[in-house]
């Protein structure tokens, strides 16, 4: 298929733009209580990478599954999780989606398809083969979609799951968030590929390259990919380029990106730059766009408040989904 067949309407833009805003909201407010002291966590800010899962959901349907690394608070937001639940578990609450046993790097709600976080880096790969498998093996018209960061595809892992998908033509599109540094490493320093969707051709499947920050773009390629393998055609992967604003992790000073090429990123700011885009091309206006923003400020400072409020885990339940049951000693 070509991406001349996606059709883009407003409807889908404007879920988008709502996505988008809300991973935007989310992380502003989260890094806003680590620096007032009101929470203490270790904390991978996603800000410059929201339009790429806002946009791969928008071509996922509700019951896709979502499988993400430990710098993926946007993609669980994106997958549909409910975003209490998600700051509950940030911070250790019970009422988290693991009942606070996750935390930041370990968020998972399988209700909304988001099946795993996984705080190695490249570790949700093969586990996303696995969750591919179970959908192709029992007949269910399930895609999943993997995200990871450009550090990743030097693993291992990465380069045996893309072997064994395409093999095996699992449901799957891969999608590496390409910010161009892998932890506090430039890219082009640890590989020597122009573009990682080179190295889909080792495995014969489809690899594209697309700019992560054009939200337009990457729904025409998500899209297209989620067809693909919901149709039985086996895996895609697409590399989104975009740029990370923030450290590897909170409080990291970031003193290995060049200062006029972080100024650049920020400057074209993806999500400003797609609001003044649905404005200019007629899509919303700015008074649509302000209720959206103003309705989702409310919402986060309801799940914020809720997280905040709720309990810490009960002690009793330290063992409680860790182990299938308790064997006395």
């Amino acid at each position: 298929m070509a991406d001349d067949d996606v059709q883009l309407d407003a409807k889908i833009r404007l879920q988008i733009y709502e996505t988008m805003t809300k991973i935007n909201l989310a992380d502003e407010r989260v890094r806003g209580l680590l620096m007032s002291g009101k929470i203490m966590i270790v904390y991978y800010s996603p800000r410059g990478q929201e339009c790429i899962p806002a946009a791969v959901a928008a071509a996922m349907e509700s019951d896709d599954y979502t499988v993400t690394t430990y710098r993926g608070m946007h993609d669980s937001i994106a997958s549909g999780a409910p975003l209490g639940e998600i700051l509950a578990e940030m911070m250790g609450k019970a009422t988290g989606t693991s009942k606070g046993k996750g935390g930041p790097m370990h968020l998972s709600d399988p209700n909304s398809g988001l099946m795993v976080t996984t705080g190695i880096v490249g570790g949700g790969i093969p586990i996303a083969n696995g969750v591919a498998l179970a959908s192709q093996m029992k007949g269910l018209d399930r895609v999943t979609v993997c995200y990871f960061g450009d550090g990743a595809t030097n693993i291992g892992a990465f380069h045996e799951a893309l072997n064994l998908a395409a093999v095996w033509d699992l449901p799957i599109v891969f999608v590496c968030q390409n910010n161009e540094y892998g932890e506090y490493t430039p890219r082009l320093d640890s590989q020597r590929v122009e573009h990682i969707s080179e190295r889909a051709a080792s495995y014969g499947m489809p690899g594209v390259t697309v700019d992560g920050n054009d939200p337009d773009a990457t729904y025409r390629v998500a899209t297209e990919a989620v067809r693909r393998a919901r149709a039985g055609l086996g895996p895609t992967l697409i590399e989104a380029k975009t740029y990370r604003f923030m450290g590897h992790l909170f409080g990291d000073q970031m003193p290995y990106m060049p200062k006029e090429e972080l100024q650049a990123a920020i400057a074209a700011d993806p999500v400003p730059r797609y609001r003044e885009l649905l404005i200019a091309d007629g899509t919303a206006t700015e008074a649509e766009l302000g209720e959206i923003d103003q309705r989702l400020t409310g919402e986060l400072e309801q799940a914020v408040q809720a997280a905040l409020d709720a309990p810490l885990p009960d002690p009793a339940e330290l063992f409680t989904d860790v182990y299938a049951a308790e064997v006395p000693a």
